[in-house]
């Protein structure tokens, strides 16, 4: 068994470094298990109902693909930036990450982080919903900022907690929602697994 996985509290569904840090903030070891789902959204569905699906989908698809032998618990998360009523998620080409910007200047959108966390026993979920309001963004400061490569795999084409720190007025929520992982929910979740953050013994 690799020596990670014999000294990890849970196991990520995700290959994000974002929520990897996040969860070690909180004194959680992490072992990464990359997951491919289908994050198509379906006709008819939700925001929030397609953010809360795709969270568990990853940890269960994450839970069958390990198959650990500890019974570690597995987390997924997924984030996604909803403005008037249309989902923006991560950007497919860096002319799209553009148009996402544009469409998010000067105007307050929502960040919906989902957590999802399955083990042989239970399945429980959260979600966590930011207010985020930017100022008016010239096209110029969009294409230097997408030139740095930071929006490229971000919901929305943002970074928070990076450059695009200069571009937000005011939050209301959870930052660490907005970076991809809302570590009060997480925490709660994990409790429910007998997961304890900064446990000494642990």
């Amino acid at each position: 068994m690799n020596d990670n996985l014999i000294t990890a509290h849970i196991i990520l569904a995700s290959a994000s470094p974002r929520r990897r840090e996040l969860l070690a903030q909180i004194g959680i070891r992490a072992f990464v298990q990359a997951v491919d789902i289908d994050e198509s959204h379906k006709p008819g569905e939700s925001v929030m109902a397609y953010v809360q699906r795709l969270a568990m989908e990853k940890a269960r698809c994450g839970f069958e693909t390990i198959k650990n032998d500890n019974n570690l618990p597995v987390l997924g998360s997924d984030t996604v930036v909803e403005i008037d009523g249309c989902i923006l998620g991560k950007p497919e080409s860096r002319l799209q990450a553009k148009q996402m910007l544009q469409q998010l200047s000067a105007k307050k959108h929502t960040v919906h982080t989902s957590v999802a966390i399955v083990t042989s026993e239970i399945s429980v979920s959260g979600t966590s919903s930011s207010e985020v309001f930017f100022d008016t963004i010239e096209d110029s400061d969009i294409e230097r900022y997408i030139a740095t490569g930071e929006s490229d795999d971000k919901a929305g084409s943002y970074a928070i907690q990076g450059i695009a720190a200069q571009f937000i007025r005011n939050i209301n929520g959870s930052f660490s929602g907005v970076m991809g992982l809302p570590l009060y929910e997480t925490t709660q979740l994990l409790k429910q697994c007998d997961v304890m953050p900064l446990d000494p013994g642990t």
